[in-house]
């Protein structure tokens, strides 16, 4: 290193004017080659797409490959053209490999971590392009899984990014694997009403819709007994491209179905006690008791203490 630094120390001005033009020529045929090999790669890349498709590989697995061998090609057309044109020594570029990819590594360890997961959902095959999925609380249609990131399409046409390594790391519930889905409504009902009336009434308005198909049958149970309401599992299938539109349209039919026959959809309630501080006559110290409103007269109050709020008999 001192030899050739003495050596370019000791150049006169016509060997550094031969040398310069002689690193632009170099910078040059390098630029030539890396454009001329980032189409080569583009076509190649392209040729293993196209022969994955002939093999019928699945869609997600070609775009994947195609990304990761186009990769490939460029970091080998970058260093062929360090050695082939810089004259970089084979010994010279192994390090500068291994420290580039050190720091590399460290700089991006979540990019890579990315890549891993990208692999995964390539071998793995959770969702492929064209599936309607759910992923951290997103839901849209996969068009593209990279290297890197999964893009996905809203119901609202947004475009939706997120990273390999945030879905492999959380639920993924992919909606098209089977061509048909489950509309489950959960209604509730007032204690008062009548619930074979509401449960012939949701039925009636299903089973009158075409989308609605005969199997499996549409049903009406009992979920729950909730503190405001009687809880209904309404529950039919309809084909996947009819899920949506179905689902709303069911909501709205029920709900003027419920009405027609009488029965209610309660709001939330609460029994509220008024309770008050009166001071007793006469009392020193101002003692104070509590009594409660009387509901039989107006304005009479009566003492806590009083046995009408005792119980009449052991509960037990």
């Amino acid at each position: 290193m001192e030899q050739r630094l003495m050596t370019l120390l000791q150049l006169d001005a016509g060997s550094w004017g031969a040398l310069a033009l002689q690193w632009s020529l170099k910078l040059l045929l390098a630029l030539v080659v890396l454009v001329i090999g980032i189409r080569l790669a583009k076509f190649l890349a392209g040729l293993v797409r196209k022969a994955m498709h002939r093999a019928r590989v699945e869609p997600t697995a070609t775009i994947f490959l195609g990304k990761v061998c186009y990769a490939i090609l460029l970091v080998t057309l970058i260093l062929g053209i360090l050695q082939g044109i810089f004259d970089v020594a084979p010994t010279s570029l192994i390090a500068l490999i291994g420290a580039a990819g050190l720091a590399i590594g460290l700089a991006l360890k979540d990019s890579l971590s990315n890549v891993a997961s990208g692999v995964m959902l390539v071998s793995l095959k959770p969702f492929k392009v064209g599936d309607v999925v759910t992923i951290a609380g997103e839901t849209g249609k996969v068009e593209a899984i990279s290297i890197f990131q999964t893009r996905l399409r809203g119901a609202d046409n947004q475009t939706i990014v997120l990273p390999n390594s945030l879905i492999t790391t959380d639920s993924i519930i992919n909606l098209t694997p089977d061509t048909t889905r489950r509309i489950e409504l959960v209604i509730g009902i007032d204690y008062k009403d009548d619930i074979d009336a509401a449960r012939a009434a949701a039925l009636e308005v299903m089973l009158a819709d075409e989308r609605v198909l005969k199997e499996p049958a549409a049903d009406v149970l009992v979920y729950a007994l909730g503190d405001n309401s009687v809880d209904l599992g309404i529950r039919c299938h309809v084909n996947n491209a009819d899920y949506f539109v179905t689902k709303c349209e069911l909501t709205e039919r029920i709900k003027k179905a419920f009405d027609g026959v009488g029965v209610s959809i309660p709001f939330p309630q609460r029994d509220v006690h008024m309770y008050h501080h009166v001071a007793d006559q006469g009392a020193a110290g101002a003692q104070y008791r509590l009594v409660a409103e009387n509901p039989v007269g107006a304005g009479a109050k009566t003492d806590l203490d009083d046995t009408a709020h005792k119980p009449s008999a052991d509960p037990e």
